[in-house]
């Protein structure tokens, strides 16, 4: 008898502890008190408002307090998605919702007693700022969670709602400028998180702010801007900065971008425009490319390029890569067929200066290689490889604290699905012809994010085998171990040395073999580019 009523007390204190564990936890916020959910032990708060929604009067305007609410909120479900439009054509959310009211985050934490002082990880993500949302499978904090981090996504306006100036918008704001709203969200939300997380386990002072592509462009945007000093201790970037072969658009200049577009959508004032359906406005708009940010005296004082060579942006210790083939020749050659004579045009008018020695640097010599890896290595640099490789350059320069570089080299395994392509953006996109396309010779734009995040088990359109889970298992610890400590060295990963001080950078290679790597070719290539670029820009 006394046996049995000592497991019955045991069953039920068990049974009590599990229930308390995966009970709806609750948080209060500055703003309110939340309700998230439990998965796995992790505490999961989705649809967090950080920012008052962006509609009406304060669509185009920076983003505004959200007001408190009372009683117990729910945030068990992702927000809208930013508006836009299907871009890339093979973006999977975590959502059917979008709304111009979008800015909300995302958190998973891993604390028990909410107490803990736990790093913070915040991921922006890319779609080249057009699209995309933090409520994507392959950006879930989930995994990163596991590792003790607290982990969150956070959506920002994009296209038309997050990158428009005009004049009548400069004028009524108290800065005198406008645009760069997008910016401003992630400031907001940046601003969000250092007030409040403590409250879910994390610590304020270890935030760690990443992005990929448009993400990646962010980070080397919020890096220099003057709204976030002492906002976030350490960055990361995959695949983008803000620094490249073009100067960022002045205040006049997108403003003068702005009065032609609101003419070509049959508008004469941002009263008439702000009376449009935010669908209704994105129609007329029909923006495709990179909208464009500018120097609108409040998020950029002056152009990026001038704030990092002097040594004026906040100084961390920082993470960035790329990977080895982020674009396909035929981005470059638009449609023309892969000949060195049509690649030599290319490549003659974008660096303004005879394209041999530069197709020598790359090893392109022949038609054959054009749709090798070095023909995938020029395109990406075009595209964005040397951007990202400026920022690190730059940071190189001017940055005591550690400055840590990789390229992630490792091709995507078979796709599952057929009819499919994959697509830029991550997903799959509908093959528009029978004809087979070449195997790309290395890891093409956009292919770290599931194994940087640990979640390819997201994303069911690619074979995944035990070599892509090792590979994700060794970049997910890397990431892990630099946002906890500022280092992504540990315990059965390669060494990864900090390019410092080096005159030519030890390159972490992620791959089934991962290896640091010292390229004196690459070196050289970047170094010959990079004058020609800041002398093509200097005859502007």
């Amino acid at each position: 008898m006394k046996k049995f009523l000592f497991l019955a007390v045991v069953t039920a204190l068990l049974s009590g502890e599990i229930n308390a564990q995966n009970s709806a936890p609750i948080v209060e916020t500055n703003d309110g008190t939340l309700e998230g959910t439990v998965q796995s032990g992790i505490k999961i708060f989705k649809g967090v408002p950080f920012a008052a929604p962006p509609v009406g009067n304060f669509r185009w305007k920076a983003p505004q307090p959200h007001s408190k609410w009372f009683g117990i909120r729910k945030a068990d479900d992702f927000g809208p998605n930013p508006m836009q439009e299907n871009i890339y054509g093979d973006m999977d959310f975590g959502t059917t919702k979008m709304s111009e009211d979008c800015l909300y985050l995302n958190i998973w934490t891993p604390a028990k007693t909410m107490e803990e002082g736990l790093p913070v990880f915040i991921y922006f993500n890319g779609g080249g700022l057009l699209a995309g949302s933090g409520s994507e499978p392959r950006y879930a904090g989930l995994s990163m969670a596991r590792k003790g981090i607290v982990s969150i996504t956070a959506n920002y306006r994009e296209g038309i709602f997050g990158f428009f100036a005009h004049p009548q918008l400069s004028q009524e704001s108290p800065y005198k400028g406008s645009g760069n709203y997008g910016f401003l969200d992630q400031v907001a939300a940046i601003k969000w998180v250092k007030e409040n997380i403590s409250a879910f386990g994390g610590d304020p002072n270890r935030i760690t702010i990443m992005g990929e592509s448009a993400g990646s462009m962010s980070v080397s945007a919020l890096m220099v801007s003057p709204l976030t000093k002492n906002l976030f201790h350490q960055a990361m970037g995959s695949s983008g900065s803000v620094i490249g072969s073009r100067k960022i658009l002045s205040q006049k200049e997108a403003e003068d971008t702005g009065l032609v577009l609101t003419n070509k959508m049959g508008c004469k004032s941002i009263e008439e425009l702000r009376k449009l359906s935010a669908k209704r406005l994105m129609q007329l708009a029909n923006q495709k490319t990179v909208p464009a940010y500018n120097i609108d005296g409040y998020f950029f004082k002056e152009q990026p390029l001038e704030t990092y060579k002097k040594g004026l942006y906040h100084k961390m210790a920082c993470l960035i890569g790329n990977n080895s083939a982020e674009m396909v020749p035929a981005y470059i050659l638009r449609g023309k067929p892969a000949t060195i004579d049509n690649l030599k045009e290319v490549v003659q008018t974008h660096f303004d200066a005879p394209a041999g020695k530069i197709l020598d640097l790359y090893g392109i010599h022949t038609d054959a290689d054009i749709t090798k890896l070095p023909g995938y290595q020029l395109a990406g640099d075009i595209f964005i490889a040397y951007s990202t490789w400026k920022w690190i350059h730059l940071l190189k320069e001017t940055n005591t604290h550690p400055i840590y570089r990789y390229i992630y080299c490792h091709a995507r395994p078979e796709m599952i699905v057929k009819d499919k392509m994959a697509g830029l953006a991550g997903g799959v996109v509908d093959k528009k012809d029978e004809a087979p396309k070449p195997k790309i010779p290395g890891a093409i734009h956009s292919a770290d994010i599931e194994y940087a995040m640990g979640n390819l088990s997201t994303n069911s359109v690619f074979a995944w085998d035990a070599d892509d889970y090792a590979i994700s298992a060794v970049f997910e610890d890397y990431y892990a171990n630099f946002i906890k400590t500022g280092n992504p060295n540990g315990l059965g990963l390669p060494e990864w040395s900090p390019i410092n001080n080096r005159k030519v950078d030890p390159i972490m290679h992620i791959d089934v073999n991962s290896h640091q790597q010292v390229d004196t070719q690459m070196a050289s290539r970047y170094t010959y580019i990079d004058s020609l670029l800041i002398s093509k820009n200097k005859n502007k």
